[in-house]
C-alpha cells in the first residue's frame, strides 16, 4: 500500500545551501541594504591597492622615459629595419584596439540577448573597454616622427588648405579610435547614472563628493519615469553599440587588407579581428575580475556559475578564431599564389615558426581545456588562461605584422626584425597606463553594477506567504531566511 510522507516541519529542515536556481541566481545575497554595503565598501582604498597603483605608476614612468629618450634621438631607436617599419607599435596598438572593442562589444550583445551571466561583470569589461582605447589612441602618436604634429590627422580649417591624407591608415585609425572612444565612454556613463546616485545619497560623505556626484548623477530620483527612459535609452546604446563595434573594428583590420602584401590581402581579415577581439577581451576581463573576485570579497557576486558561462563563450570565441587560422591557411593553399604560400611556409616552418607556435598554443591548444566542466569552474586555472590568451593574441598580432614586413616579394628584401629596450619600455607603459587608470575607477566608482544586481535580487515582500506545497497538497510552512521574503 503506497504511503504520503509527512512534510518535515520548517524549524527541523536543513538549511539550504548556496547554490543559484532560476529564480535565485545570487543566493548569498539577501536584500538591497548588503548590496550597497558590500559593492560600497569596495571604494575604500587600501594598502595593497597604493602598491598596486605605485607598481603601475612606476611602469608609466619607465614608458614616459623610453619616449623621450625616442624624441631626442629618433625613430631609429626603436628597433625599425626597413622594410620592417611596423613593429611593437602597431603590434601593441591593434592589440589594445581588440581588447577595447571587446567590452562593449560583450556587454551590448549579452544585454540584447538577456545573458544573465553578464550582470555582475559587464561594468568590468565596460571600463576595461574606455582604458584600453585611451591606451590604444597613444600609439598612432608615438609612431609619428613628429608627434607634436599629431592635430594634423584630424581634418580642420587652415590657412594652409591642406587636408589629412584619406587614404592613410593613419588617418583610419585616428577617426576609429575617436568614434569608438565616444560611444563606449557614452555607454559606461548612461550605465553609472543609477549607481553614482547610490553613492550621493550615502551618509559620511564630503561635501564636494557629494557635489560631484550630484553634477554626475543628473539629478536622478529613481522614479519610474526615469526608469523608464533609463531602459529605452540603455537598449538604444546597447543596439547601436553592436554594429558600430562591428564596422569599426573592421576599419582596424583595413590596415593591413587594403595593401598588397602577402598574409595581409585577404577578405578574411574583418570577421577574423572582431573574433580575435571578442576571445581577447574575454581574456582580459578574467585577468581583471578574478583578482577583483578575490581580494575584494565578491564570490558571492561574482560566482563560479558566472565565471562557467563566460569561459563557455571564452571557449566558443577560441573556435571561432581557430577556424580562422586555418581558413587562412586553405586560403593560401586553394589560391595558387606562390608569394603566399612562401609566406606561409616560413612564418609556420622557417623563419618565425616559435611566434606561430606561441600563438597556436595559446590560442587554440589550451583552451581547449574548456570543454572540462572542473577547469571551467577553477577560478585559478582560468586566470593562468586568460594570462596565456593575453600573450597569445599579442602574438597573432606579432604574426600578422612582422613576418609578412619581412618576408615580401623580393628576396633581396628579406630581413629579420628584433625589438629594442625602448619597443620594451613603452610596451610595458602601456600597460601600467591602462592599469593606474583602471585601479584609480575601481576606487571612484562600483565594479559592479549596483542597479542590475538588485533587480536579480528578490526584495522584502511586507507580508509573510506560504511559498511551497508538499506532495499532499498542504503549505510549507514560513521558513524565515529565504531570500526575498519577509523580514
Amino acid at each position: 500500500m503506497a504511503t504520503i510522507t509527512q512534510p518535515m516541519p520548517a524549524r527541523d529542515e536543513p538549511r539550504r545551501p548556496n547554490i543559484a536556481s532560476a529564480d535565485v541566481q545570487l543566493p548569498a545575497v539577501r536584500d538591497y541594504e548588503q548590496v550597497d554595503h558590500e559593492i560600497v565598501g569596495t571604494l575604500h582604498p587600501t594598502v595593497a591597492w597604493f602598491i598596486g597603483l605605485g607598481v603601475a605608476v612606476f611602469f608609466l614612468l619607465v614608458g614616459i622615459s623610453a619616449w623621450m629618450y625616442q624624441i631626442y634621438s629618433g625613430l631609429g631607436v626603436a628597433g625599425y629595419n626597413p622594410p620592417v617599419m611596423w613593429g611593437v607599435y602597431i603590434i601593441t596598438f591593434v592589440f589594445w584596439v581588440g581588447i577595447g572593442h571587446a567590452g562593449t562589444l560583450i556587454s551590448a550583445i549579452l544585454y540584447l540577448f538577456r545573458a544573465g551571466f553578464r550582470t555582475t561583470i559587464y561594468r568590468c569589461a565596460e571600463a576595461m573597454t574606455v582604458f584600453a582605447v585611451m591606451t590604444a589612441g597613444l600609439f598612432p602618436i608615438l609612431h609619428l616622427g613628429r608627434p607634436w604634429k599629431f592635430f594634423w590627422l584630424i581634418p580642420y580649417p587652415n590657412w594652409r588648405y591642406i587636408w589629412p591624407q584619406f587614404k592613410s591608415p593613419l588617418v583610419w585609425d585616428v577617426f576609429a579610435i575617436l568614434t569608438y572612444l565616444t560611444v563606449s565612454s557614452t555607454f559606461l556613463y548612461v550605465g553609472l547614472i543609477p549607481d553614482i546616485a547610490v553613492l550621493r545619497d550615502r551618509e559620511n560623505i564630503s561635501p564636494i563628493r557629494r557635489r560631484i556626484y550630484s553634477v554626475l548623477s543628473l539629478g536622478w530620483r529613481n522614479t519610474d519615469n526615469e526608469w523608464r527612459h533609463f531602459a529605452r535609452a540603455y537598449l538604444f546604446l546597447a543596439a547601436f553599440s553592436t554594429p558600430l563595434v562591428l564596422s569599426v573594428h573592421s576599419v582596424v583590420s583595413f590596415d593591413f587588407a587594403m595593401s598588397l602584401v602577402p598574409g595581409w590581402h585577404t577578405t578574411i581579415f574583418a570577421p577574423y579581428f572582431v573574433a580575435g577581439a571578442i576571445f581577447s577581451g574575454i581574456g582580459m576581463v578574467f585577468t581583471i575580475i578574478i583578482p577583483l573576485r578575490k581580494f575584494f570579497g565578491l564570490r558571492h557576486y561574482v560566482t563560479i556559475n558566472h565565471l562557467d558561462a563566460a569561459a563557455k563563450l571564452c571557449l566558443f570565441t577560441s573556435l571561432v578564431v581557430g577556424c580562422a587560422y586555418m581558413t587562412e591557411w586553405f586560403v593560401a593553399w586553394f589560391s595558387g599564389n606562390e608569394f603566399e604560400k612562401a609566406f606561409f611556409a616560413n612564418r609556420i616552418w622557417g623563419q618565425w615558426w616559435w611566434a606561430s607556435a606561441i600563438l597556436y598554443t595559446c590560442n587554440m591548444v589550451l583552451p581547449l581545456s574548456l570543454f572540462s566542466q572542473k577547469l571551467r569552474r577553477n577560478p585559478s586555472w582560468l586566470f593562468i588562461l586568460s594570462f596565456t590568451i593575453n600573450i597569445g593574441m599579442w602574438f597573432e598580432r606579432f604574426v600578422i605584422v612582422v613576418p609578412s614586413l619581412s618576408h615580401e616579394f623580393e628576396p633581396w628584401q628579406w630581413t629579420s626584425y628584433r625589438p629594442t629596450w625602448v619597443d620594451y619600455a613603452i610596451l610595458a607603459g602601456s600597460f601600467g597606463w591602462f592599469s593606474m587608470w583602471f585601479l584609480l575607477f575601481i576606487k571612484q566608482l562600483p565594479v559592479i553594477a549596483i542597479s542590475e544586481v538588485k533587480e536579480i535580487v528578490p526584495p522584502k515582500l511586507r507580508k509573510a506567504h506560504p511559498h511551497g506545497i508538499d506532495p499532499s497538497g498542504r503549505h510549507f510552512e514560513y521558513e524565515a531566511d529565504t531570500p526575498g521574503e519577509y523580514a
